[in-house]
């Protein structure tokens, strides 16, 4: 009882900590929320100097696109049972219909599938039945709320961003593929390496991670230049040129990446006790099938968790994209840089929005998705056990 008092928080400090936390919320989630709502109106409307008009789309409402007071209704319910799945019934099913040793490859085809139907859904077959609806619902059916989705197929469909969206899962999916491949191998080498090599090659790891991104690029650019040259006695007349190309960036990445996979794995490897290994060992099990059957089933949070931080770096990455890609090649983020320019229109700017606000819906399918396995992650690699 008197320890419980001795570390009870004073009234004022709690409601100093939440009002802290409640507006740290609102600041970070204002310009997701703010462009999300840009991105549905007319030009008119998205730079109108009112935020009331901005809210409301009272240009785009009059124009014929909006919503009623039933689809809003409607549509917050949906979502309110489809963020609700994607916590609760996703997992479970993941984890049932998951092959024995595939839970990873569960989770990303589930996160596919639901994905897809997710957009099918509310985009395809929710605007047909609100519409069918709002013919007989009378006043409850008469738009109120501004909203077009014509950016989005302006912006998807006849500008063909998902190209740019394509070669950034190329870009993103070689970057996780390779980095965590070599990451737990080299991690778990070193968390169970007592040599002091181990520590120089974290040391020396540690020193090419801080290096500037722009210098890594610098590196390799003359590389890249003259690769058809360089492979042309292995390869011949059919030696590729790897500037522009997607393998140039996944290169540059994962050596920007690595690193920080194999501290990170690292320390999630020496959370795990040694006499895993040691019991496996005395079963008849090889070093790498210790490592593959006893000690990766252990570690999948981590990975998860490791994986999502390679993911981010991959798809939000700028500068080496936008400087080894051409622009067939170019990914999500470049691509939505290249809407401003000296010609720029508002139509352009908010189509520009509209592609920013379209790569963050991945970015919350894989948290939904993931989210236990992060924080579980998290915690392992922060608490010493």
């Amino acid at each position: 009882m008197m320890a419980s008092k001795a570390t009870a928080q004073p009234l004022s400090l709690k409601i100093a900590s939440g009002a802290f936390l409640a507006f740290w919320c609102v600041l970070a989630a204002f310009p997701i929320a703010w462009i999300a709502v840009m991105s549905v109106k007319s030009p008119r409307d998205a730079f109108a100097a009112s935020a009331w008009d901005v809210i409301t789309g009272p240009v785009t409402r009059d124009s014929g696109n909006g919503l009623s007071f039933l689809d809003i209704a409607l549509g917050l319910t949906f979502l309110f049972f489809a963020v609700r799945w994607a916590f609760t019934r996703l997992p479970r099913m993941v984890q049932q219909l998951s092959p024995p040793g595939f839970i990873m490859l569960g989770w990303l085809v589930g996160s596919a599938v639901y994905g897809i139907l997710f957009v099918l859904i509310f985009f395809g077959v929710l605007p047909s039945v609100f519409g069918a609806l709002n013919s007989i619902a009378g006043p409850l059916g008469t738009p109120i709320l501004g909203l077009t989705t014509e950016h989005y197929v302006a912006v998807w469909a006849e500008n063909q961003f998902y190209r740019n969206f394509m070669n950034s899962m190329i870009v993103t999916a070689g970057v996780v593929t390779i980095s965590l491949t070599v990451g737990t191998l080299a991690g778990y080498g070193l968390a169970r390496s007592g040599s002091n090599l181990a520590f120089w090659l974290l040391i020396l790891a540690l020193v090419f991670r801080a290096l500037p991104h722009s210098v890594l690029v610098a590196g390799y650019l003359p590389w890249f230049i003259n690769s058809a040259e360089i492979l042309r006695p292995i390869f011949g007349d059919l030696s590729p040129t790897l500037y522009g190309q997607p393998w140039a960036v996944i290169a540059v990445l994962v050596s920007i990446n690595q690193p920080f996979t194999i501290w990170m794995l690292r320390s999630f490897f020496q959370n795990i006790p040694s006499e895993l290994d040691e019991a496996a060992r005395v079963d008849g099990c090889s070093h790498f099938q210790a490592f593959r059957r006893v000690i990766m089933p252990v570690m999948w949070p981590g990975v998860i968790t490791t994986g999502l931080f390679s993911f981010l770096l991959g798809y939000n990455d700028f500068l080496v994209t936008a400087l080894l890609l051409d622009a067939q090649n170019q990914t999500m983020v470049p691509a939505i840089a290249g809407y401003f320019n000296r010609e720029t229109t508002t139509t352009d700017q908010v189509e520009a929005v509209a592609a920013a606000v379209s790569i963050t819906a991945p970015l919350f399918l894989l948290v939904m998705v993931f989210q236990r396995q992060i924080v579980s992650g998290l915690t392992a690699g922060a608490v010493k056990g």
